[in-house]
């Protein structure tokens, strides 16, 4: 079954910039099974209630200011996904979260730029969940809990966003090196990743070091738990790829799947 993945996607110049992190999603795409639709849960969306985007034609939102103009010429033309959007509501209603439909959103950078990167046909039917950081990591785990039946059908369910983001401590230069208090951070997030430590996980702003520093507001972790929770029941965690730009803006990414019945044990009898 298709994994869930959970990324990185930094400034929009990644898509200009020759960094590891543009390298690595370049890759990534030829690397994963072809999904039949796309779900991106990205920070750059923010609603009270989940909101599901069904335009047929989702239109490139370049919503940045400041960058070099040849961003604002890129564009991503992959088609929507109306009918599975409907599916997600439903699938978020069975589990009594509240959401709505948005027939005219379009796609922002923390969706189009990773996947520009990963898919540049931009063939393969993209939508868009929108995020709550009022409700806080548990809330978005459930979110993901919640649609992952539909990685059984194929679907690809990506969390958007950054492992790291205070944008006050970034080195525009690129000349810093990583600060021991992203470094640590970065650390202390793979291994409760790797040994599965959820609720560590969800308490990180109370128990990993430099959590506030790293995200004084935590718009763009929250996609993590969405790909997490998608991961679904027992999921492994992996890490796909670890760097930093700009001194202190971590580009790690890391994939969610559930074990194999061969990974299963067998009780005894």
């Amino acid at each position: 079954m298709i994994p869930s993945l959970f990324l990185s996607h930094g400034a929009p110049t990644l898509l200009l910039d020759a960094v590891p992190a543009r390298d690595f999603l370049a890759r990534l795409g030829s690397e994963l099974p072809r999904p039949s639709a796309i779900i991106v849960a990205s920070a750059h969306w923010e609603t009270p209630v989940p909101a599901i985007s069904a335009a047929l034609h989702p239109e490139t939102i370049h919503d940045f200011s400041g960058f070099p103009g040849a961003l604002y010429r890129q564009s991503y033309p992959a088609p929507g996904a109306p009918d599975l959007a409907e599916k997600m509501a439903d699938l978020l209603t069975a589990a009594g979260l509240a959401c709505h439909i948005d027939a005219r959103r379009g796609l922002d950078h923390g969706a189009w730029v990773p996947l520009k990167l990963m898919f540049p046909e931009a063939d393969i039917p993209v939508l868009q969940l929108s995020i709550q950081p009022q409700l806080g990591p548990g809330h978005h785990y459930q979110l993901g809990r919640a649609l992952a039946p539909l990685r059984a059908e194929n679907v690809l369910i990506i969390g958007s966003g950054s492992l790291t983001h205070n944008l006050r401590e970034l080195d525009w230069s690129g000349a810093a090196e990583e600060p021991h208090w992203v470094s640590e951070f970065a650390q202390w997030f793979e291994q409760a990743l790797r040994e599965g430590r959820t609720c560590d996980l969800l308490a990180y702003r109370r128990l990993a070091p430099h959590a506030e520093r790293n995200h004084p507001r935590d718009e763009h972790l929250l996609p993590l738990f969405v790909a997490l929770g998608a991961g679904g029941d027992g999921a492994k965690a992996r890490q796909l790829h670890a760097s930093a730009t700009f001194g202190s803006l971590r580009m790690d990414a890391y994939e969610f799947s559930s074990p194999t019945p061969s990974e299963c044990q067998t009780p005894s009898e």
